[in-house]
């Protein structure tokens, strides 16, 4: 892959390339920003480009001459721009989108029960970052720019308070679980409320979301929202099949993985796409896209589980391991690790194995080469963008990329 863009402008200029948008203070440079797959670097593997500052002497004379000749200044971003990329600058560009989105929530799930609601209120007000929906927002301006749509149509905003709601409930089953107390530093439904009505809570909303899906009338949203929940209980069942398991393969885990979370994202990505009403093979790339970027965030996910704290987290750290649940990083460390295997088997049952075996998990490679796999996804969803017209919102899904594997530093 090899997508450029240059800014003419003089003075202090703004990239939009995907990049990072970083600003570089010049009097007269023109910035020309690469994406290829031979010369791009990223965290453990290959995914961000080389910025070049080209001093030019005249907007006239680099329009006229080109830039070929331009004495050549290149900036590494890892090392001249140490400015952390956030949601909320990613978001800006839908945030109206998203604040209407917000709005919206309490009034769609429109439910009756003062017990319901509260729960609703709980969950939906624990700080969630809105990263499905903002995406569907995202990808439906970026298509709708393809399609020559001036707007986003209603089906585009429905279609991401839908995908939230489905988020939400899979969340008050996965607590209920995994019995979880704590989500994002806030006690969970269940917790508060007890577990049977977070089972209801969650059947409800699932209920709502799926009646608000066939009011859209759209049979191949329908059919691909449906296979979305359908996954979830694959993930679960797979899941729950297969706790100390240390014969668990890579590819069993991704497909779980899929299950529990890529799934949504993809479906996600492609029905915006549907609804902008382009092409198949886009509406293919957006769901390779987000199925790419859903899995590379779950890697993430977990890598983080053993290198953050229960602060950070929001949940206990090494849950999903003390639990049985083996992930990327504790994959790759059976590899090499032969007394691992014993502590999993053993399913911790000796004072201090958990954090021996996280330990281990840590010094063993297997956070490197779960950062490696991430970011082998990560390039793939970047290259499942080159269908899309560069746009402000093609560089702010190129930038969700980065913001991914940026949350491991």
């Amino acid at each position: 892959m090899m997508t450029s863009c240059r800014n003419l402008d003089l003075g202090t200029m703004m990239m939009a390339c995907g990049c990072g948008r970083r600003q570089f203070p010049s009097l007269a440079k023109t910035v020309v920003c690469k994406f290829g797959s031979s010369n791009r670097s990223y965290g453990g593997g290959n995914l961000l480009g080389s910025c070049k500052a080209v001093p030019t002497k005249s907007k006239e004379i680099s329009l006229l001459n080109g830039i070929g000749q331009a004495q050549t200044v290149t900036f590494d971003l890892r090392q001249e721009s140490k400015q952390p990329i956030s949601l909320l600058n990613l978001f800006e560009l839908v945030a109206d989108d998203l604040q209407t989105l917000n709005d919206n929530l309490l009034s769609i799930v429109g439910a009756e029960n003062p017990v319901l609601i509260s729960a609703a209120e709980q969950i939906f007000g624990a700080g969630g970052k809105r990263m499905r929906p903002g995406l569907v927002f995202l990808v439906s301006h970026a298509t709708a720019e393809l399609a020559g749509l001036k707007e986003l149509t209603t089906e585009h905003r429905r279609l991401a308070e839908i995908i939230e709601m489905i988020h939400t409930a899979s969340l008050i089953h996965d607590d209920v679980l995994d019995e979880s107390d704590m989500r994002r530093g806030k006690e969970t439904v269940h917790e508060l409320f007890g577990t049977r009505v977070a089972v209801l809570a969650g059947d409800f909303m699932f209920a709502q979301a799926s009646w608000y899906l066939a009011n859209l009338e759209n049979l191949q949203v329908i059919k691909l929202i449906s296979q979305v929940i359908k996954d979830f209980a694959s993930g679960e069942i797979k899941q729950a099949s297969s706790l100390f398991d240390c014969d668990t393969k890579l590819n069993d885990y991704l497909l779980k993985s899929f299950y529990k979370t890529a799934s949504l994202v993809a479906a996600s990505t492609k029905g915006a796409a549907i609804f902008s009403r382009v092409e198949t093979d886009v509406t293919e790339q957006m769901y390779q896209f987000g199925k790419n970027l859903g899995l590379s965030f779950q890697i993430v996910d977990d890598i983080l589980d053993f290198t953050q704290s229960t602060e950070q987290l929001g949940k206990p750290a090494g849950s999903d391991l003390a639990k049985g649940n083996l992930t990327a990083p504790v994959i790759f460390a059976l590899e090499k690790e032969a007394r691992l295997r014993e502590i999993i088997e053993s399913e911790f049952c000796e004072a201090g194995s958990l954090e021996e075996a996280i330990e281990m998990v840590r010094e063993g490679g297997g956070i490197r080469r779960a950062q490696e796999l991430a970011t082998e996804k990560a390039d793939d969803a970047i290259k499942n963008l080159q269908c899309l017209p560069r746009s402000a919102f093609r560089s702010a899904l190129e930038e969700m990329v980065m913001y991914n594997l940026e949350r491991i530093d």
